[in-house]
């Protein structure tokens, strides 16, 4: 057992591995719960060639995690630039596939590349199902696969798992049990966040635990996925899919930073009235990375996720 408020992450891509790299300061007794649904770039062919589960958002959070030694995190988060068959892909997405092979099964080869990298916590699938992300839009067609969905023809209306009933990782399911914060976000909403939630047991496990429950709204839209949309707009998406009782409290930032045009993206901030009807508490707080404007800042996020913690306000 580790030192400091057990807590559970739930999401994927740059938005969980910038939460990681904050609540680590705070505690070791962190769950980084992970999406599968990843078939985009390295991780994509590493799944489609070597039939493991897709490694990427997984190294991104070894590398947020770790403990090792700079040089080492930066060996993992390396990527190719040039060579036949290695163009493309980062030694980390390399090493836990090979670790995938000499163990005999992806949760093992996560458990060993934890290790090797001195990581803080324990980083979970939310399923070990070979599932694919899939998306019905505005105009009645449909996209299948996660890297895919962003380049659709309209807007999206819903997505799904293909297999609708995969079964959670069940050691996912014991850490909602057991933590008094569950963190949803923040992240792609459509492609890194819902993938996790998809998957019935990890949403009734997340409904029925006794932690707190706050969903972080990300800072700036997001091309191809939410174009348009506004915090109000995020929230309502995610209680359309799951119901209005997933989260108690949603983190909002309270600082807009101007966007170059060429981004193409819109910050995203607003103050309580923003959600007001939909039933959960709003904290707002200036959480932006100020040089990055479309990420969180790790420590400013943290701090404010840390005062949700009971006992730790």
């Amino acid at each position: 057992m580790g030192k400091g408020p057990r807590i559970v992450a739930i999401g994927g891509g740059t938005g969980l591995s910038t939460l990681l790299r904050g609540i680590k300061a705070y505690t070791s007794n962190i769950t980084a719960i992970v999406t599968v649904a990843d078939d985009g770039g390295s991780s994509g062919r590493l799944r489609r060639e070597l039939g493991v589960l897709p490694p990427g958002d997984f190294r991104q959070c070894i590398a947020a995690l770790a403990e090792a030694e700079p040089l080492v995190t930066e060996l993992f988060q390396y990527r190719f630039d040039q060579g036949e068959g290695l163009n493309g892909h980062s030694f980390g997405n390399l090493f836990i596939a090979a670790m995938s092979g000499i163990t005999g099964n992806f949760e093992r080869a996560l458990h060993e590349s934890s290790r090797v990298l001195a990581v803080r916590g324990q980083i979970l699938p939310s399923t070990l199902e070979d599932v694919v992300l899939c998306a019905e839009l505005d105009d009645d067609s449909t996209i299948e696969g996660e890297s895919q969905i962003p380049h659709g023809p309209a807007p999206i209306k819903r997505v799904y798992l293909r297999p609708a009933d995969a079964p959670a990782y069940p050691e996912a399911l014991k850490a909602i049990e057991e933590a008094e914060l569950i963190v949803i976000g923040p992240g792609s909403l459509y492609t890194s966040i819902m993938p996790n939630l998809l998957v019935e047991d990890i949403t009734q496990a997340i409904k029925a635990a006794r932690g707190r429950k706050v969903y972080v709204c990300n800072v700036a839209t997001q091309p191809g996925e939410t174009d348009g949309y506004k915090a109000r707009d995020h929230v309502r998406t995610l209680q359309e899919h799951f119901g209005k009782n997933l989260f108690d409290y949603v983190v909002i930032n309270d600082r807009v930073v101007p966007m170059p045009p060429e981004w193409h993206v819109d910050s995203l901030g607003g103050g309580p009235e923003a959600l007001a009807g939909l039933g959960v508490r709003v904290i707002t707080a200036d959480v932006v990375e100020e040089k990055r404007p479309t990420r969180h800042n790790p420590q400013k996020l943290a701090q404010v996720l840390l005062s949700l913690v009971p006992g730790q306000g």
